[in-house]
């Protein structure tokens, strides 16, 4: 008896040193579960590392969304893809398969508010994630600030290489708030970096021909227009407000509602 418990507390001490915490939680059970149903020593090993390795895998995953600032809940099972065009499904099909990124390939995803862009390039993002891709999400404006910032306090070059370090940078909502001049130079500045280096996820209200009141300049709007157009997949979600849609369906259950009380 002493030598069993000496032997479980080697054990223990030995897989905490190798840090295998989910295989020292499980191996017991398994072992039980082992003698029970007459399984081999490799059945019995496998059945424990593939435990490890689920969870590492899962926790990977979480660690990854949580740094990657991805709205919670903007994911694909929560869009409805019913509502695009038959062309953008297809496209949006073929993203979900990641192999944009290994092309150095950007989305620009264009549409009135309430669309669904952001949504659809958030799912695209949670869909790479899960595939092991590092994404960053963050809106335009405060993207922008924060490279400013960085430019002032003489560390741009720090921030362009931490973002340099995602497969996928999504960039909501350009245009959709008014930037000053230099806050879209150093904008300008991340899209030079990332040209054919690594993936830009655009969504925008605005076509390309009003992009001037965005960069302020229109050699520097050709040349950010360019540089994004050149290896990239452009969405067009011409279609209704996806919110405006929910609030008309609210309103109508509502008054249906109020017409049966009333009878």
């Amino acid at each position: 008896m002493a030598k069993t418990t000496h032997s479980k507390n080697t054990l223990k001490s030995y897989l905490r040193e190798l840090h295998l915490p989910t295989v020292r939680e499980h191996y017991m059970q398994a072992a039980d579960m082992a003698r029970e149903e007459s399984l081999s020593y490799e059945e019995f090993l496998l059945d424990l590392i593939e435990q490890e390795c689920t969870t590492r895998r899962n926790n990977r995953v979480e660690r990854m969304l949580r740094e990657s600032k991805l709205p919670q809940g903007k994911d694909i099972d929560s869009f409805d893809l019913r509502r695009l065009p038959a062309n953008v499904v297809h496209y949006v099909k073929t993203l979900l398969e990641g192999s944009f990124t290994d092309n150095k390939e950007n989305i620009l995803a264009f549409g009135n508010p309430g669309s669904g862009k952001t949504h659809l390039l958030c799912a695209i993002g949670q869909k790479l994630v899960r595939d092991g891709k590092k994404v960053y999400f963050s809106t335009c404006s405060i993207l922008v600030q924060n490279l400013l910032f960085a430019k002032q306090n003489l560390r741009l070059p720090n921030a362009l290489k931490k973002l340099s370090k995602f497969d996928a940078i999504i960039i909501d909502d350009i245009g959709y708030v008014q930037q000053k001049r230099e806050e879209m130079e150093v904008l300008f500045t991340l899209l030079a970096e990332r040209y054919e280096q690594g993936s830009v996820m655009i969504t925008s209200n605005l076509p390309f021909s009003k992009w001037e009141t965005i960069f302020k300049d229109p050699i520097i709007t050709a040349a950010a227009i360019d540089r994004l157009v050149h290896h990239c997949v452009i969405l067009e979600l011409n279609i209704p407000s996806y919110r405006v849609a929910q609030a008309k369906k609210r309103k109508n259950n509502y008054m249906g509602n109020t017409k049966i009380r009333e009878k």
